[in-house]
């Protein structure tokens, strides 16, 4: 890593840390006080011409009351989080805290906050994460990356708000619910580990900081979802291995056609207990196999440097159609490669379309590129799937020749491209065109985009 920018992390660190200290200390109301004191002393100096000193010294004593104030508060606290199992990026996420007074004195006048983990990068996201349009910017600006680290604080800020609404009161010894509120803002698991008290003065322009004890916890946060229209895709049912056996919910029934002795795996839902009881041995009735459709569902986790936020909105894209297909009447494939290709399968008998979206919670960008291993993936399940959807995160040669090699094969397959503009897109479209059904979904504009499926 270059030593010059192994200079400006660590200078933007300990400057955003710095920061993080002061602002989390000093109110707004603090911050026009400070602006006043500094005001009045310039304007003020003299003091034969002008009263403004006397301003400076009413405001210097609030200051000064304020911070001494402020830094002598006490509170010992310990807390205990009752968080939801599941929050979604975009949305209210709404939770409890018990917080109980260990002090001997009471606590007053004290809010409660969240304070999201440390959303500074690490040298090699800093170093290898450039911002979208950088090479716009003056040479200044591409040298020393400000810019850059800024836009990456604001991308790995786990959520906004987690502050309680009001002012709280605990005698010693007592406990109390408080209701918290945050906004996530990335998919993924948040950590939670820095409950803080703050304790502000009686003038509201400075706050001391107490950690409140309270065990770490983790909140899974769900990738956004958009809606969908009433979802009509290709392809007929595929006789599935284990038919009417491996489903337990309502779908397609086979038809009774017998009993059979029993065998291990055999649901329980499916045993005679009349015949059971007239011959001392298990038997189970037996139904015709089933057919049904299996739908493949591929992510392009494949991602090209400073296409992240297109990334994300394939993840989102993903996650619509997660909870989209009725998985009671049909199955669905979650397909992508990471060190390995992995195959999550939801619906009739298997795991709930929840598990899906616990997966693409914690899916990350590859940067080297693997279609050809994606495409073995697919390949192995073509005789089952009857129709499959792909998620791609912008438009290559490559991912041309993806598609070009599984329609070659007969599957049946519909495209869907999240891309920077819709010209750009149709102009690699043009130039590397693939022979199925593809969708635009330009960045901003992917909800329009996918109500014309």
């Amino acid at each position: 890593m270059p030593l010059f920018f192994r200079i400006l992390h660590s200078s933007y660190r300990r400057g955003a840390h710095w920061s993080q200290f002061v602002r989390s200390r000093v109110t707004v109301a603090g911050w026009m006080a400070l602006a006043m004191l500094v005001l009045a002393a310039v304007l003020g100096g003299d003091v034969g011409r002008s009263r403004l000193y006397q301003l400076f010294a009413l405001i210097f004593a609030l200051v000064a009351v304020g911070m001494l104030w402020a830094w002598t508060r006490r509170a010992r606290l310990a807390a205990r989080r009752m968080l939801p199992r599941h929050a979604t990026v975009g949305e209210e996420c709404r939770y409890t805290v018990e917080v109980q007074n260990d002090g001997r004195f009471p606590a007053r006048a004290f809010w409660l906050r969240e304070v999201p983990p440390d959303p500074c990068p690490e040298l090699k996201q800093f170093a290898a994460t450039p911002e979208p349009g950088e090479e716009n910017r003056n040479a200044f600006d591409r040298l020393f990356v400000y810019y850059r680290w800024r836009w990456l604080l604001e991308r790995n800020l786990m959520f906004r708000g987690g502050r309680s609404t009001e002012l709280l009161d605990l005698p010693a010894g007592e406990a109390k619910r408080v209701q918290l509120t945050l906004v996530p803002r990335r998919r993924g698991v948040i950590r939670f580990d820095d409950l803080r008290a703050l304790l502000p003065d009686p003038f509201g322009l400075f706050q001391r900081c107490r950690w409140v004890l309270a065990p770490e916890d983790s909140l899974v946060v769900l990738p956004k979802r958009y809606r969908l229209p009433p979802l009509d895709l290709p392809g007929a049912s595929q006789f599935q291995i284990g038919g009417e056996a491996v489903s337990n919910t309502i779908g397609l029934s086979g038809e009774f056609i017998g009993l059979r002795d029993y065998r291990p795996g055999d649901a329980m839902r499916h045993i005679h207990w009349k015949n059971w009881a007239k011959t001392g041995e298990p038997i189970v009735k037996e139904f015709e196999d089933t057919y049904f459709p299996r739908y493949g569902l591929v992510l392009d986790n494949f991602v090209d440097p400073g296409a992240g936020d297109l990334f994300e909105e394939a993840v989102s894209v993903a996650a619509s159609f997660a909870v989209s297909i009725d998985t009671k009447r049909s199955l669905l494939d979650l397909m992508f490669v990471k060190d390995k290709a992995i195959v999550v399968s939801a619906g009739r008998g298997l795991a709930r379309a929840e598990k899906m979206l616990e997966m693409l919670a914690a899916v990350e960008a590859e940067p080297v590129e693997k279609l050809e291993s994606l495409a073995r993936l697919v390949r192995r399940y073509h005789g089952e799937l009857s129709a499959c959807v792909c998620v791609f995160a912008g438009w290559s040669e490559e991912r041309a020749e993806f598609i070009r090699n599984l329609a070659r094969g007969g599957m049946e397959l519909t495209a869907l491209i999240v891309c920077r503009t819709a010209d750009e897109a149709q102009r690699l479209l043009a130039e590397f065109p693939v022979p199925c059904r593809v969708i635009l979904l330009e960045h901003g504009r992917v909800q329009e985009g996918l109500m014309t499926l």
